[in-house]
C-alpha cells in the first residue's frame, strides 16, 4: 500500500531562542519574539510546534473552529497566543474582513462584527484551555489574527481565567471597535505598523473606528520612529516611490509578516551592538510589558 505524502518541511530562519521568561527580555526582544510566533499561525500544527520547540515553547495546542485558528504555546514560564491572521483563500477570512459593521461588544462600546464572531467561534475552547492556567500569559497577532487577539486579551479582563495578559503585541492589525470600545480595557498593548502596510488604516476613522494601544512605527527604512502628521504622510510618500522603482506596491507588501520580522530583528540587532542603553531611545513611553500577578478576582462587564 502507498504511503501518504510526507509533509514538506517549512525552512524560515528562527532569530529568537528562548532561555529565560518572556518578561525578562527587552522591549525589543519581545517584539521580535511575538512577530516570530504570530508567523508560526499561519504554519500546519506540526510544523508551528516544531519551530516553537526550536524558539523555546516546548508546549504546542492547537484550535480550529469554522476556520478561525488559533495556537497556544508554552513553556515552563509562559503562555502565548496567538490567532492566524487573513489567508487569502479562505472565504471565511474574507468574509471576516468585509463585516465591518459594529456589534455590541461583551465590555462597552461597539467592536467589529465580523472579528467579533471569529472570536466567538474559538473563545470558549481557548477560555477552558486558559482556566487552568497560571503562567504569565501573552497575546499576538498579526492582520486578522492581531484584531483576533486583541478581542480575546479584553475577554480575559472578564473571564475566570486567572492571569491577567502581561502584554499585547500585534504586527498589521486593522482597527477593531469604537472610541468607548477601545478605551475601557487597558492593556500593555504594542501595535507595530511598517511603513506603508495598508491593514492598519481599515475599517476607516469614519465608520467611527479607532485603534487601541501604542504605536510602534516603522518608517520607510526599517527604524523606529515617532514622526507623525504630515511628516509621516511624507515618508510614506517616499516609502511609495521607492517601491515603485522596485516594481513593489509596498501598501501590500509592507503587510507581509516576514517583512515585519526582518525590520525588527535589525532594530534588536541595532539594540544589542550598541555601546550605550539604546533601549530608552527607542522604547514606547508605555512601562514595558512585565507579568502580572494573578487575578484575586472576576471583574464584571
Amino acid at each position: 500500500m502507498s504511503q501518504p505524502p510526507a509533509e514538506a518541511v517549512v525552512q524560515v530562519p528562527i532569530y529568537s531562542k528562548l532561555d529565560r521568561p518572556i518578561a525578562e527580555l527587552t522591549f525589543l526582544q519581545q517584539s521580535l519574539l511575538f512577530a516570530e510566533l504570530s508567523r508560526l499561525s499561519y504554519f500546519t500544527r506540526g510544523e508551528a510546534g516544531r519551530l516553537a520547540n526550536d524558539i523555546g515553547l516546548p508546549e504546542t495546542r492547537y484550535y480550529d473552529r469554522d476556520g478561525a485558528q488559533a495556537y497556544v504555546f508554552g513553556s515552563e514560564h509562559d503562555c502565548v497566543v496567538t490567532c492566524r491572521g487573513t489567508e487569502p483563500h479562505e472565504w471565511n477570512d474574507i468574509r471576516a474582513d468585509l463585516d465591518a459593521v459594529t456589534d455590541v461588544a461583551e465590555t462597552v462600546g461597539r467592536v467589529h462584527r465580523g472579528f467579533k464572531r471569529e472570536v466567538d467561534d474559538l473563545w470558549p475552547r481557548l477560555e477552558k484551555a486558559l482556566q487552568s492556567n497560571e503562567r504569565t500569559l501573552w497575546f499576538t497577532g498579526h492582520s486578522l489574527g492581531g484584531a483576533m487577539t486583541a478581542i480575546c486579551a479584553g475577554r480575559c479582563k472578564i473571564s475566570h481565567i486567572p492571569s491577567d495578559p502581561a502584554g499585547l503585541f500585534t504586527f498589521g492589525s486593522p482597527r477593531v471597535g469604537n472610541h468607548r470600545y477601545v478605551n475601557h480595557v487597558k492593556l500593555n498593548y504594542y501595535r507595530w505598523v511598517n511603513n506603508n502596510d495598508i491593514v492598519p488604516r481599515v475599517p476607516p476613522r469614519w465608520l467611527g473606528y479607532r485603534h487601541a494601544g501604542t504605536e510602534v512605527y516603522l518608517n520607510r527604512n526599517g527604524k523606529i520612529s515617532t514622526v507623525d502628521g504630515l511628516m509621516r504622510a511624507r515618508d510614506r510618500f517616499w516609502g511609495f516611490v521607492r517601491s515603485l522603482r522596485r516594481c513593489r506596491i509596498d501598501q501590500f507588501t509592507d503587510h507581509n509578516m516576514g517583512e515585519y520580522i526582518e525590520a525588527i530583528r535589525h532594530v534588536v540587532d541595532a539594540e544589542s551592538n550598541a555601546d550605550d542603553d539604546l533601549q530608552s531611545t527607542v522604547e514606547p513611553r508605555r512601562t514595558m510589558a512585565r507579568a502580572t500577578e494573578p487575578k484575586k478576582a472576576v471583574r464584571s462587564a
